[in-house]
C-alpha cells in the first residue's frame, strides 16, 4: 500500500539565526574559563609548587565536571541547540566531550588520589579505600564513576557494533544517573565548589540548568504532546522484505510542529520493550491527519513493527531534526541510500521547487529494496523532479554501484547534475556511505554549508 500525496501542512522549523551557534560556542569556552579562574582564585596556581598532583587533580575535577554537565545539555533536546548544530553535529560533540570528560575524571582520582597519599605517606591503594569509606559522598560519587565509565565503555565505536541499539540506549541512560551521583560528593567535600558565594552560585545554577532542561525538553514536553495528540497505530503496510510502514493516526495534528525531514523518538505500548525509544524519520509529509515513518529490519524495535496491531497507543518524543530549515537554495540534490530514502522522500514532496530544480539520486543493492518507487514516480511527473536509481552492489571506496568504477564520483555527480555547485545537497544513509558522499559532493564544487546530512549512526 502507498500514501495518497496530499497538500503537506508545513510547519517547518524554525531556522536557527546566524549568531545563535557562536553564542552557544561562547557560552561552553566561557563556562570552562570561569571553572579555571575558580581553581585559580582558590589557589590552584599558589601551590602547584607545593603539591601539585593535588593542585592539577582539582582543576582536572573541575573541568571534568563542566564538561559533564555540557555534554548532558547537548543532548536535552533543547531547542536553540537543535536548530543551531543539528543532530549529527550535536552527537558527534556529545561523544567528544564525554570522552574528553571522562579522561579528565580518571586523571582527577588519579591524581588526588596520589596527592593525598603523597601528604599522608600512606599507599595509593590505603589512601584511595580512606578516601571511598570515609569521606562525605565519596560511596555515590564511585557508584556515578562506574556508571559513566560503563557509558563510555559502551559508547566506544568497537563496543557500539555488537550492541543492539536497543540496549546501549539503556546503558547510556546511565549517565544521568552518574551525573546526579557526584553531585553530594561536589558539595560536600569539593572545595572549590563551596569556596566563594560565586563559586556556589555558578554549580548549583550549572546543575539546575542541566536538570531542568532535561526534565523540560525530555520529560514534560513528550508527555505533554503525547497526551494531546492520542497517537495511535492505524495500520502497517509492507513496502519490501524486511522493511513495513506504520501509519498513524491523532488528534490536532495539524497543530503538531513537525516538518518533513524531521523524526521522531517512538515506543509502542503494547509490544515487549515498549520503554526502550526508538528514532525513526517520518517517510511521508505530514498532512494535518495522520503521519507515516517507516522503517527496516535492522533491530529489535524495527523488526516488532510489522508486529503491530490497529489501535496500539503510542508514545513519542519529538520532532527533532532541521533537514527541512536549512535550505538556502531553491535548487536542491537528495541523494539516499536502501531505507535513507525516508526522510529525504519526504522533502521532495513538501519543499517547494520548480521542475527540473530538484534531483534525486537513489541508491539500492537490488531493484527489490527501492522503497516508494510508485510514489517517486507520481513525485516526477508532478513535480518535475528528476529521479536517478543507482542499483548494484557498491564499489570499492565509492558510494555508487560497481558499474561506475573507474570514473570519478565527483566527475559523475557533475554529469548528472552540472549546476550542482549551487544545489542544497541532503544525504541520507549510513554514515561511511554519507561520509563518501560528502566528499565527492565537496569535491564536485559544492559548498560545506549546503550540505546537510542525516545517517543511521548512534
Amino acid at each position: 500500500m502507498t500514501a495518497t500525496l496530499r497538500s503537506p501542512v508545513l510547519r517547518r522549523p524554525r531556522a536557527a539565526r546566524p549568531w545563535w551557534r557562536d553564542a552557544c560556542g561562547l557560552v561552553t569556552w566561557f563556562s570552562l574559563l570561569f571553572v579555571v579562574a575558580l581553581w585559580v582564585s582558590g589557589g590552584g596556581v599558589r601551590t602547584l609548587a607545593t603539591d601539585p598532583l593535588t593542585s592539577l587533580g582539582r582543576v582536572t575535577g573541575l573541568v571534568s565536571a563542566d564538561l559533564l554537565l555540557l555534554q548532558v545539555l547537548l543532548m536535552a533536546r533543547i531547542p536553540l541547540a537543535e536548530r543551531s548544530y543539528g543532530q549529527d553535529e550535536l552527537a558527534r560533540r556529545h561523544r567528544l566531550i564525554g570522552f574528553g570528560s571522562m579522561t579528565l575524571m580518571l586523571a582527577h582520582i588519579g591524581l588526588i588520589s596520589l596527592g593525598y597519599a603523597v601528604t599522608d605517606h600512606s599507599g595509593l591503594l590505603a589512601e584511595v579505600w580512606d578516601l571511598v569509606t570515609t569521606y562525605p559522598g565519596m560511596l555515590l560519587a564511585t557508584a556515578g564513576t562506574l556508571a559513566l565509565l560503563l557509558v563510555a565503555v559502551t559508547s566506544v565505536r568497537a563496543a557500539r557494533r555488537k550492541l543492539r541499539y536497543e540496549s546501549w540506549h539503556l546503558l547510556h541512560l546511565y549517565a544521568y544517573v552518574g551525573a546526579g551521583l557526584a553531585l553530594p560528593h561536589q558539595l560536600w567535600t569539593g572545595a572549590d565548589f563551596t569556596a566563594s558565594p560565586v563559586a556556589t552560585v555558578f554549580w548549583w545554577t550549572a546543575y539546575a540548568l542541566a536538570a531542568g532542561s532535561v526534565l523540560v525538553w525530555r520529560v514534560a514536553l513528550p508527555l505533554v504532546r503525547t497526551l494531546r495528540h492520542r497517537l495511535v497505530v492505524e495500520h502497517v503496510a509492507r513496502e519490501a522484505p524486511g522493511v513495513v510502514s506504520v501509519y498513524l493516526r491523532g488528534h490536532a495534528l495539524d497543530r503538531l510542529p513537525v516538518a518533513p525531514g524531521q523524526f521522531f523518538v517512538w515506543r509502542f505500548l503494547t509490544v515487549p520493550g515498549c520503554t526502550r525509544g526508538h528514532p525513526f524519520s517520518l517517510s511521508a509529509a505530514p498532512d494535518g491527519t495522520r503521519l507515516r515513518i517507516t522503517a527496516k529490519d535492522l533491530g529489535d524495535g524495527s523488526a516488532r513493527l510489522a508486529r503491530l496491531k490497529p489501535g496500539t497507543r503510542v508514545l513519542f518524543e519529538g520532532p527533532y531534526g532541521r533537514l527541512g530549515s536549512v535550505r538556502s537554495s531553491r535548487k536542491m540534490t537528495l541523494i539516499a541510500a536502501s531505507v535513507g530514502i525516508t526522510p529525504l522522500r519526504a522533502l521532495a514532496e513538501a519543499l517547494p521547487y520548480h521542475p527540473g530544480e530538484a534531483v534525486l539520486l537513489y541508491r539500492a543493492s537490488t531493484p527489490a529494496d527501492l522503497l516508494f518507487r510508485h510514489e517517486l514516480e507520481h513525485l516526477a511527473t508532478h513535480r518535475g523532479i528528476r529521479v536517478h536509481y543507482l542499483i548494484g552492489p557498491r564499489a570499492p571506496r565509492s558510494w555508487l554501484p560497481d558499474q561506475y568504477r573507474g570514473t570519478s564520483d565527483a566527475h559523475l555527480l557533475r554529469h548528472w547534475i552540472p549546476d550542482i555547485a549551487e544545489h542544497d545537497v541532503f544525504v541520507c544513509g549510513p554514515a561511511s556511505w554519507t561520509g563518501t558522499v560528502v566528499a565527492s559532493a565537496t569535491s564536485a564544487g559544492v559548498p560545506a554549508t549546503h550540505i546537510h546530512t542525516e545517517t543511521f549512526a548512534w
